[in-house]
């Protein structure tokens, strides 16, 4: 793909700094090895010029060094600080021996300052210095990474705060960035070559046989033999819930494993903004600080009503700010448990230095369920809050699904969205226009997928699909505490663009884990020839239907999603969606930036096995 692609030069090149720091170790202490990447740092930098530097670096963790890519030396980067309305210049030179490149992510920049090779952007060459200059158009916490190969994986990725022109609507003391990673010792060559030959290659907790006798008490004989052979018959897994897992993986908070504490100070009494942002490049993270609410004021730097939950679901790339306040003289744990529960990333907000709090118990690992995999109506409920997770005690007969377009369930129709699905006349393959609906969120009604399986690239179609925003995800049914949910978001104020959309594009996102390849609509990257179009200055409604069994994080570049959550006119603005699996989710788009923009999953691997297209915005 045009993106650049993790190379084998890169392996082999890892592998002789590899060697040659390992005889760096041999010779010098610790204390003089200068060239070290200093983890845990918050340097911040600012004003009208800004210096970044690409470079190699040793990266200690947890009592090992080892060869990894650094913004001016430390991982994450420095955080650097704008102001609305500024006209920022960042000198980025870098020093590596291959190209690379930075992508502002959340931000609206001009094309050619967004950073995509291949898209708009023909890299920044080894030795050279490259100027990004743009008008500042927004505020909020946001971050910045390479997009070239595996490099963000290796370490580059930073914070990016930008203040607003106007005081915010919301009072705090404190003020700190919590950025979430992860990292691995192999590098992202070896771990996208491993996943290739085995998707399930780091999937360390599949089904034991002692657990299908617990099944047999819970469910019945019968019922757990038919879900344990209809797994087999899919040659699928339902404990597949992260591709690359705690068994490779080391969970970072603001470079800092869960040993190393990263700890916030602060006063009883004083509200904390926690500006929390997933930099991971696999992980999904669950966020909750026991002993203290979250206020969510905002979701990937904008303003949204005032949300107060007791956790938070965060894929990669999304961005949170939550106010928190502590009153008792204590620790608190910030917690930041995978969504596979194979690791954690850990730190601290205390009264004073080396205090810590108790890690909390940890959750078992979840399940996948026949609603996940979109073979069951019945099991497409309108959720609550706090779910059950009953649907596994079904008997796992597919036979079962009737052929019933109009099926509606009973408990859709209690609460006021038991109307028709959406239909709409088809132009061409995977475009509609748009014909009025009564229901609130386009999709809230099971649709029946239909006779197109798009071919080879899809291991697997999900035959009904339906919106899944009201749910907080799976592993978080049944936890006794509130979950931040899609349909929480409310923008602060309605934003200029209330038309409703004149079209509606259709895209299913689709994979093949047997051959590990991602694709939209069964098309890799490589072989979706033509981008997806827009008109300048059009209102158009993008529809993500999820035929596989795992959560995606969309991201679009160059232009806002607006999610269609049901809030009318307060819909909130994100750059970065999660898609749930099975699930039917739309957001509308204002098509106001004329150019070629990249749209992707921003899980890493996805990306680079081929869920990438372009989006191209015509002048006319």
């Amino acid at each position: 793909m045009n993106p650049e692609r993790i190379s084998r030069r890169l392996l082999l090149k890892c592998a002789v700094v590899a060697g040659l720091l390992a005889a760096m170790e041999a010779l010098v202490s610790t204390s003089a090895v200068t060239s070290a990447a200093n983890a845990g740092s918050q340097a911040v930098l600012n004003g009208d010029v800004i210096d970044l530097t690409i470079s190699e670096h040793l990266f200690r963790l947890d009592g090992r060094a080892v060869p990894a890519l650094a913004f001016n030396g430390t991982i994450p980067g420095p955080v650097i600080r704008l102001k609305e309305g500024q006209q920022a210049t960042l000198r980025v030179t870098n020093r590596l021996q291959e190209r690379s490149s930075i992508h502002w992510h959340g931000l609206l920049l001009p094309p050619n300052m967004d950073g995509v090779p291949g898209v708009s952007f023909a890299s920044i060459e080894p030795g050279a210095t490259f100027t990004y200059q743009f008008l500042v158009h927004q505020s909020g916490t946001y971050w910045f990474h390479s997009h070239s190969g595996g490099q963000e994986l290796s370490g580059l990725y930073a914070p990016m705060i930008i203040d607003p022109i106007e005081p915010e609507p919301f009072r705090y003391e404190r003020d700190y960035v919590v950025m979430l990673s992860d990292w691995s010792f192999e590098s992202p060559e070896t771990l996208f070559s491993n996943l290739k030959k085995q998707g399930g290659y780091y999937n360390f907790q599949k089904r034991a046989s002692s657990e299908f006798f617990t099944d047999v008490k819970r469910m019945g004989l019968w019922p757990a033999i038919q879900n344990y052979l209809m797994w087999d018959r899919m040659r699928m897994d339902p404990t597949d819930f992260a591709d690359v897992t705690g068994h490779t993986f080391t969970y970072l908070m603001n470079g800092l494993s869960p040993a190393g504490n990263w700890t916030g100070l602060f006063r009883p009494g004083e509200r904390v903004r926690l500006r929390l942002i997933n930099a991971a490049s696999m992980t999904f993270y669950d966020v909750r600080i026991p002993g203290l609410k979250l206020t969510v004021v905002q979701a990937d730097g904008q303003n949204v009503q005032p949300v107060v939950v007791d956790e938070l679901r965060m894929g990669v790339a999304e961005t949170y700010d939550v106010i928190v306040e502590p009153i008792e003289d204590r620790a608190y744990t910030i917690f930041a448990e995978t969504m596979d529960r194979s690791g954690y990333a850990r730190g601290t907000l205390a009264p004073r230095m080396g205090m810590s709090a108790e890690i909390p118990e940890r959750r078992p690992r979840p399940l996948r369920t026949m609603e996940d995999m979109g073979m069951s109506r019945g099991g497409m409920k309108d959720s609550h809050r706090h779910t059950t997770m009953s649907d596994m005690d079904q008997p796992a007969d597919m036979a079962s699904v009737k052929d019933d377009d109009t099926y509606r369930t009973s408990q859709h129709m209690e609460h006021g969205s038991g109307t028709p699905s959406m239909q709409g006349t088809h132009e061409m393959p995977g475009i509609k226009a748009v014909v009025p609906h009564s229901s609130k969120i386009p999709g809230a009604d099971p649709v029946k997928h239909g006779p197109d399986d798009h071919g080879p690239g899809n291991q697997m179609v999900a035959e009904y699909s339906q919106n899944r925003m009201g749910e907080p995800g799976r592993g978080l049914e049944s936890s006794g505490r509130r979950v931040l949910l899609y349909t929480d978001l409310k923008s602060l104020a309605p934003y200029p663009d209330q038309r409703e959309p004149e079209r509606e594009i259709e895209l299913h996102l689709t994979g093949q884990m047997n051959r590990y390849m991602w694709s939209f609509d069964g098309k890799k990257y490589s072989e979706a020839r033509e981008p997806i179009r827009f008109r300048f200055g059009e209102r158009v409604r993008l529809t993500f239907v999820n035929d596989t069994m795992m959560e995606h994080p969309l991201h679009l570049h160059g232009m806002w999603m607006y999610l269609e959550n049901g809030v009318g006119e307060y819909l909130p603005r994100k750059h970065t969606v999660i898609v749930k699996p099975a699930e039917r989710l739309s957001v509308a788009v204002s098509a106001d930036a004329p150019a070629r923009w990249a749209f992707h999953c921003h899980l890493l691997f996805h990306m680079e096995a081929g869920m990438f297209r372009v989006i191209e915005v015509s002048e006319q």
